[in-house]
C-alpha cells in the first residue's frame, strides 16, 4: 500500500508562502505528477512528503498513519533527486546496496536484491563501475535503482530527467512509465515539463503560487481546464485566450468582441465579460462565408512556422494574437487575411474577474438558476 494524504498542508519561509492549505489524496498505485512553473511550490510539497521539510501547518498521512513529525529515514518512502546524489567513491553495486546495508540486512540478501534491480533496469553489467564512468542516462537508472531496491511504499522523484538531453529524456521517460506499470507502486513526480506530465501521469496536480489550481487526469486538465492559468499553462502553443463578452441574441447564446462573432448554442443568458479560450488545434482555417454554430475570427497571418509534420500559424486579430496548429497542406503566407472557425464544443469560457471556468446551465435544469453562466466549482 502507498496512499498519501495531505490535509491543510502549508509552508512559509519568513514572509514567503510556498504552499498554502493544500488538501490532496494520492491513491495507492497512482503516478501523480506535481506540475507548475518555477516557484509554484511543487518541490517544497515533495520535500514535505519526504520529511526533508517540516510543514508549517497541516498533516501528512501514509496509509492512514500520521507521519507529519516522523524523521525522513523512518518514512517508508524513497527519494530520487535531480542531481542523482550517487556516492562517487562507491561502485554501482555498492550504491544500489547502500540502503540495504544501512538496514543491516544479510550480505546474501543485499546481493540478491541488488542483482534483481540491476537486471530489471538493464544495468547489471555496470555493477563494478564508478558513477564517473557512466553516462547521464545510466546514472539516472542507478539513482532509480537505489530507490527501487528498498521496495518502499512510494517513490518520490524531483525532476529526475532534467539533466538529460532530449533523446535520452524521451527514452528514460518511457522506461519510468513501464517501470510504474510493472511495479504498480505509488509514484509522486515533480516536473515543470508538461510533456512529461501528459505522457507519464495517471493524475496531474497543477500548482500555482503554492495552491492547487486543478487535480485530475491528463485528459481532464487538458480538455477541461478549470482556470485561465491551467488553460494558458498546458499546451504548446498554449490555449488562445481572448477577452470577449457573452450576450443573449433572442434565444441564442452568443459571443462577441472586436473581430470575433459566433452563436454558441440555443438558450438564454445574462451578459457577462469572459475570457474566451480555444486551443490552436481546434481552430480551422475556413471560408469567410461559412455559417453555423461556433466562433469565427478574422485575422491576418504574421508568421508561419514549419514543424515538419504540421505548421503553426500566428495571426493578428482585433483583440490579440492567436495561434493555429494545422496541416502543412493548408497553404497560407505572411500577410494573408484568413477566417478561422471553432466549433462550440471546442470553446472554453472563463470568468474574467476570477479566472475560473464557466459552465452554461440550460433551461431544463431546475436545481440552479436557469439559463445562466455559472463559475465552475
Amino acid at each position: 500500500m502507498g496512499t498519501i494524504q495531505l490535509t491543510g498542508i502549508g509552508r512559509s519561509f519568513k514572509s514567503t508562502v510556498a504552499a498554502r492549505d493544500i488538501d490532496l489524496t494520492i491513491e495507492d498505485g497512482e503516478f501523480v505528477v506535481l506540475l507548475g512553473p518555477s516557484g509554484c511550490g511543487k518541490t517544497t510539497l515533495l520535500r514535505m512528503i519526504a520529511g526533508l521539510l517540516e510543514p508549517t501547518t497541516g498533516r501528512i498521512l501514509l496509509d492512514g498513519e500520521d507521519i507529519t513529525d516522523l524523521p525522513s529515514k523512518k518514512r517508508d518512502l524513497a527519494m530520487v533527486f535531480q542531481s542523482y546524489a550517487l556516492y562517487p567513491h562507491l561502485s554501482v553495486g555498492k550504491n544500489l546496496g547502500f540502503p540495504l546495508r544501512v538496514q543491516k540486512l544479510p550480505k546474501e540478501e543485499v546481493q540478491r536484491r541488488v542483482q534483481e534491480v540491476a537486471d530489471s533496469l538493464e544495468i547489471g553489467h555496470l555493477l563494478d563501475r564508478k558513477p564517473k564512468e557512466l553516462s547521464g542516462g545510466q546514472r539516472q537508472r542507478v539513482a532509480v535503482g537505489r530507490a527501487l531496491v528498498r521496495a518502499p511504499k512510494a517513490f518520490l522523484m524531483d525532476e529526475p530527467l532534467s539533466n538529460l538531453d532530449a533523446k535520452l529524456r524521451t527514452q528514460t521517460r518511457h522506461e519510468l512509465t513501464a517501470l510504474h506499470r510493472r511495479l504498480g507502486a505509488t509514484f509522486v513526480y515533480v516536473t515543470h515539463d508538461q510533456v512529461e506530465a501528459m505522457t507519464m501521469a495517471t493524475k496531474i496536480v497543477v500548482l500555482n503560487a503554492g495552491s492547487i489550481e486543478q487535480y485530475g487526469t491528463p485528459e481532464q486538465v487538458y480538455d477541461r481546464p478549470e482556470s485561465v492559468f491551467v488553460a494558458g499553462f498546458l499546451g504548446s502553443p498554449a490555449m488562445n485566450l481572448l477577452d470577449a463578452r457573452v450576450i443573449d441574441l433572442g434565444g441564442m447564446v452568443a459571443v462577441t468582441a472586436d473581430g470575433i462573432a459566433g452563436d454558441l448554442w440555443t438558450g438564454t443568458t445574462r451578459e457577462i465579460d469572459v475570457v474566451l479560450g480555444i486551443r490552436p488545434e481546434h481552430l480551422e482555417i475556413t471560408d469567410a462565408s461559412r455559417t453555423g454554430l461556433g466562433v469565427t475570427l478574422i485575422g491576418r497571418v504574421e508568421i508561419v512556422e514549419n514543424l515538419g509534420g504540421e505548421q503553426i500559424v500566428t495571426c493578428a486579430t482585433g483583440i490579440g494574437r492567436v495561434h493555429v496548429r494545422t496541416s502543412r497542406e493548408i497553404r497560407v503566407a505572411a500577410g494573408d487575411e484568413i477566417s478561422l472557425h471553432a466549433l462550440p464544443e471546442h470553446v472554453h469560457l472563463f470568468d474574467r474577474s476570477s479566472g475560473r471556468r464557466l459552465e452554461w446551465v440550460p433551461d431544463d435544469v431546475p436545481a440552479v438558476a436557469p439559463h445562466d453562466l455559472l463559475v465552475s466549482a
